[in-house]
């Protein structure tokens, strides 16, 4: 792999990670939660996908026990939320923030389609695991904080987003596409569509 490839996909999983953390620590906020309860909605909404993805494919270590840097960097930024939220409003828009997360959608889900595939999943079942990867640390944030999930609320498209860019993804691999280019033009596919689908409010029908 290339190095700065290399080095594009440890900063987009960084920027992914921290996207959702900070989406936990808003909703812990909201709910007026301690130090504690604020670190629990956080690493659940960053690792609560990759957890169930490696508990369904049976996947040893975790992602966040070989990853532990980045545990240990949300268990001090769960320490100092209030201010952190403080400075994040001051100097990221709503629309970084969006942005980040749709990063956080597209490498997340790309990562558990591409690890399930690796596992020898059928194509249906990886793209599946993609998706569960992409959307259900927000979901066990939400649960957590005793609220709806937002991907059953909101119709604006999120989960479809990211099915289609693993379907991508996918059809990538089988034309023998380098897979970091894969990962790259699918993540990005993810990105641009969850984007222009907030900007022009595009909703799927009830």
């Amino acid at each position: 792999m290339h190095p700065r490839l290399t080095l594009a996909l440890t900063i987009m999983e960084a920027l992914a990670l921290f996207a959702y953390a900070i989406s936990g620590f808003i909703e812990a906020r909201t709910r007026r939660l301690d130090a504690v309860g604020t670190f629990l909605v956080a690493i659940a909404t960053a690792f609560g996908g990759g957890t169930l993805r490696d508990v369904l494919l049976e996947r040893r270590p975790f992602y966040w026990v070989e990853h532990q840097a980045y545990l240990i960097a949300i268990f001090v930024m769960s320490l100092f939320a209030p201010t952190l939220l403080k400075m994040t409003s001051r100097l990221l828009s709503e629309r970084v923030l969006l942005a980040a997360d749709a990063v956080g959608l597209g490498l997340f889900s790309i990562a558990g389609t591409s690890i399930a595939h690796d596992a020898q999943m059928p194509w249906f079942t990886s793209v599946m695991m993609g998706v569960l990867t992409g959307v259900f640390g927000g979901v066990i944030r939400d649960v957590l904080c005793n609220e709806v999930p937002l991907i059953l609320r909101d119709s604006r498209p999120y989960a479809t987003c990211a099915f289609v860019g693993c379907w991508l993804y996918v059809l990538l691999d089988y034309m023998n596409v380098d897979t970091v280019y894969g990962v790259l033009i699918a993540t990005a596919f993810i990105l641009l569509a969850r984007l222009v689908t907030f900007r022009f409010n595009v909703r799927l029908p009830h």
